[in-house]
């Protein structure tokens, strides 16, 4: 089933203008003429790239942004998939663990393994990849027995990003917080030497430039005072901006009306900021709701719905080391609860995978490496901060009936939390079909009416 011959970081594609545009971006403030002509002027492929290597030294590395990669990354592990979604100025297109059948997919293995480990990793993977068969077989559907799935996983997806971000993340694969991570190296290596060759002026002097800084750690007095954390409800809101309807409401008409007096938005009738948020919510540009912030303590979240998480791209989220991971914490979808032959299997991976990690952990697998004996399901805790723009899309999309059941409960608890806190503001808020109309197509519940109640009332 493995076959780490086959695991490829590629660059597919690149700006068909390549390095020109990036230095013409360098040229355009301090040269006499057009955009075009400075264009048509910048024909020389060294001049170019001398003009990049002497721009980004200055520390104007935003001239670079215009040059955008088309990467594909080919049976490479989920957790460095995890790893690279993270990149918040990158756009991903993931094969979903959802639809599609992983029974055959193959894995990663550590090659800083000894015979005795590789083995045990070896059979215990492939016990997994049994398990995740026998359940589908059982009934199960494919994105709850994908819950069983090692962290291991091969994972294939694309990926565009601008230069900058592409150094960003080169930077981090190769000095920063993965460069512990062998898997995580060797693809930053494979990508730089790419495009070494295909953007040499952007890649000049790049590990010299590289910040070679690693993570430090938390202050140890400050970490020791923190009390233990308590059973918690699955969702917390831990803080927000008060009132926050009437300064949206007063940053939206602003816009509009700069020499207006606002102050009335912040007084006790409703009726003019209700006009305002009809208006503001529906409308196809609500910037004015970014000036609400909220932040949010998820617990229990599987390391599947993780990924729903980290791909909405305008937040700050904080992720904790998977080294960390508790291994009891695990989810437990209703589908394998009913079916006691499942639910058996289903238990018995979590306990072997805790147990593989042990045996491993004794042979001295490295903790880095041990991450990828980590089940899908297996849960953590995260902060997430979203602005309520962005928490516009993330509940039109997350509590829709085609989200995943445990992104679709967990936003469900966030939006009571955010109705309870700002009513005036997510009384609004839903689905797509209850704010507007369902996208979907084809695709769509045919349960509009009913939805629309449901969260009428909510």
């Amino acid at each position: 089933m493995n076959n780490p011959a086959a695991t490829k970081a590629v660059i597919l594609g690149l700006s068909d203008s390549g390095e020109t545009i990036p230095s013409c971006a360098g040229r355009i403030s301090t040269r006499e003429g057009t955009a075009t002509e400075i264009f048509h002027a910048a024909t020389d492929p060294v001049k170019n790239a001398n003009l990049i290597q002497k721009v980004t030294q200055s520390g104007h590395n935003s001239t670079i942004e215009h040059c955008v990669y088309n990467l594909a990354f080919e049976n490479i592990s989920v957790f460095a998939e995890q790893f690279l979604i993270e990149f918040r100025l990158a756009s991903f297109t993931v094969k979903s663990r959802r639809y599609v059948d992983f029974t055959n997919s193959g894995y990663y293995v550590p090659s800083s393994l000894g015979e005795e480990a590789k083995k045990r990793y070896t059979d215990g993977m492939q016990s997994f990849f049994d398990a995740y068969a026998r359940l589908c077989a059982l009934g199960v559907p494919k994105e709850d027995a994908r819950f069983v799935l090692p962290y291991c996983l091969h994972s294939n997806f694309y990926c565009t990003v601008n230069a900058r971000e592409f150094l960003n993340m080169l930077t981090q694969m190769l000095y920063g917080r993965g460069a512990a991570i062998a898997e995580l190296r060797a693809i930053g290596e494979s990508l730089a030497k790419q495009a070494r060759k295909l953007t040499p002026g952007i890649m000049t002097d790049f590990d010299a430039r590289a910040e070679k800084k690693s993570e430090s750690d938390f202050p140890a007095e400050l970490l020791s005072a923190l009390p233990a954390k308590k059973e918690s409800e699955p969702v917390r809101l831990l803080n927000y901006t008060p009132n926050a309807s009437a300064t949206v409401c007063a940053a939206a008409a602003a816009i509009y009306n700069p020499s207006a007096d606002v102050s009335p938005l912040f007084g006790a009738d409703a009726s003019a900021r209700e006009k305002v948020l009809d208006w503001l919510i529906s409308s196809p540009r609500p910037r004015a709701l970014e000036n609400a912030v909220y932040t949010f303590e998820v617990n229990g979240v599987s390391l599947s719905c993780l990924t729903h998480f980290a791909r909405h791209r305008m937040q700050s989220i904080q992720i904790p080391s998977l080294t960390k991971t508790n291994r009891d914490g695990y989810v437990l979808p209703e589908t394998v609860r009913g079916v006691p032959e499942a639910e058996k299997l289903y238990a018995d991976c979590f306990r072997k995978a805790k147990e593989l990690y042990a045996g491993l952990k004794s042979l001295g697998m490295s903790d880095n490496a041990l991450v990828y004996t980590l089940l899908s399901g297996n849960t953590i805790d995260i902060v997430t901060t979203m602005n309520a723009r962005e928490l516009l899309l993330f509940f039109k999309l997350r509590c829709c009936t085609r989200a995943q059941w445990e992104i679709r409960d967990f936003a469900e608890r966030m939006l009571l939390l955010c109705r309870e806190a700002e009513p005036e503001i997510f009384r609004h808020y839903g689905p797509s079909c209850f704010i507007g109309a369902c996208p979907e197509g084809r695709m769509c519940c045919g349960r509009q009416a009913e939805i629309r109640k449901k969260y009428g009332s909510f």
